[in-house]
């Protein structure tokens, strides 16, 4: 077992609750082998994997300083902010210190600008330790930063070839794509202008920059603040956030910094800007690439299959139950899952009310409500006098039919 499957082993699933045995992760799949669950839905320790993941995106980039080397092994991991903000509470008898502990803040030197961004954030996304938002925050970086996006080595069994092409399509949206968003009040935006502007690493000199300071005098002059995401008004004196890559004439509401695919909160502001849209990064590279719906990979071979509207490694298109290869055989779809005829017919196939045998999913049923028969002269038929309904009026009543009043009234 290697240290990527002994990672979060035995944690138990925040969802399934005691229906999973613990997290066991899928040699192949990126789910737990026992629930079917991804790994951010256990309770998982993962702060430094993030960090090193996080660290990891942002190296070779203009982001350097948002990242620190270990001396041991010369990794680099993110330097994520956390904010303690400690509040006096009084008592009958003495003074109590109520500490609050963001897991995460905007990097910004004014501590009073970051607590009035995370409180314009809704309640249950503020990544308070320990809270609702905190696990929000968690399952965002899984989601949005999948490290096997960004890391040919998280990836199973790529070729040369695959890995050579992953390494350069990493390169090349590390250095036209991905950003970090700056928070900062509009109006000192436009009295300092995009010169002074403490862009995280941030270059000055791309088009859009330069466009933004050949308009300062205009800029300045502006009064009025819309959101480019809500256009809604921006009041002067409530934090909003740039992204470098849009221009500095564009701003966000902090809530409205989404995703314009999954709609969900950019993690620690980190973002993708293509054709004038904000993507979270596996949004972006699904925009840019096939990803398989087995293994979650992105595909980078020449030959892939696509089946019920997905795209899927060849080795990858296989039965969600038991893994076995689908190429040329019967298969059906169970919750979005290619499911194999004999999983199917063991695990999730019906069960007919006649015979009470599981219907094969090849063979013709008839189904009311819950309940489901084999669409046969020796399965659906009246309850008391055994006459066979199909095609036929029937009266339904819990997984009994019957063909007449009289039926009904001679079996109650």
């Amino acid at each position: 077992m290697g240290l990527g499957h002994e990672q979060g082993f035995g944690a138990p699933c925040l969802k399934c609750k005691e229906k999973c045995e613990g997290f066991e992760l899928h040699f192949w799949r990126k789910i737990c082998r026992n629930c079917k669950c991804g790994q951010e839905e256990h309770d998982v320790l993962l702060s430094n994997e993030e960090d090193r993941k996080v660290g990891k995106l942002f190296e070779d980039t203009k982001y350097t300083t948002l990242i620190a080397k270990l001396k041991s092994d010369g990794i680099p991991m993110y330097k994520r902010n956390v904010m303690i903000l400690t509040n006096p509470v009084a008592a009958k008898k003495n003074v109590s210190i109520n500490t609050v502990t963001y897991e995460w803040a905007p990097p910004v030197q004014n501590q009073a600008l970051a607590r009035q961004y995370m409180q314009m954030l809704p309640k249950e996304k503020q990544p308070v330790a320990g809270s609702e938002g905190a696990q929000y925050r968690k399952k965002q970086l899984a989601k949005q930063l999948p490290a096997h996006d960004q890391d040919p080595s998280k990836c199973h069994e790529l070729s040369p070839r695959e890995v050579k092409e992953m390494e350069q399509f990493v390169k090349k949206y590390k250095s036209e794509a991905l950003g970090v968003g700056d928070v900062k009040l509009p109006c000192e935006m436009d009295a300092q202008g995009p010169k002074q502007m403490n862009i995280p690493g941030g270059d000055r000199s791309t088009p859009a920059a330069v466009g933004a300071m050949e308009d300062k005098s205009a800029e300045h002059k502006r009064t009025q603040y819309s959101c480019y995401c809500c256009k809604l008004s921006m009041k002067e004196g409530d934090p909003a956030i740039y992204a470098e890559r849009a221009g500095y004439d564009k701003l966000w509401h902090p809530a409205c910094f989404v995703c314009s695919t999954c709609h969900e909160l950019l993690v620690d502001m980190i973002y993708f800007w293509k054709n004038e849209k904000l993507y979270c990064g596996r949004h972006y590279c699904d925009s840019e690439k096939p990803r398989c719906a087995g293994c979650d990979e992105l595909i980078f071979s020449n030959e892939y299959t696509q089946a019920e509207n997905q795209n899927w490694h060849l080795k990858h298109f296989c039965c969600f139950d038991c893994d076995s290869i689908l190429a040329g055989e019967i298969y059906v779809m169970v919750n979005d899952k290619p499911v194999c005829k004999p999983c199917y017919v063991k695990n999730h196939a019906v069960v007919c009310q006649g015979c009470h045998n599981a219907i094969d999913p090849e063979v013709q049923r008839v189904t009311y409500n819950n309940f489901s028969w084999h669409a046969s002269t020796e399965c659906f038929l009246c309850s008391c006098c055994s006459k066979c309904l199909i095609g036929q009026k029937f009266m339904p009543v819990e997984g009994m039919v019957f063909c007449s009043v009289e039926c009904k009234k001679r079996m109650s």
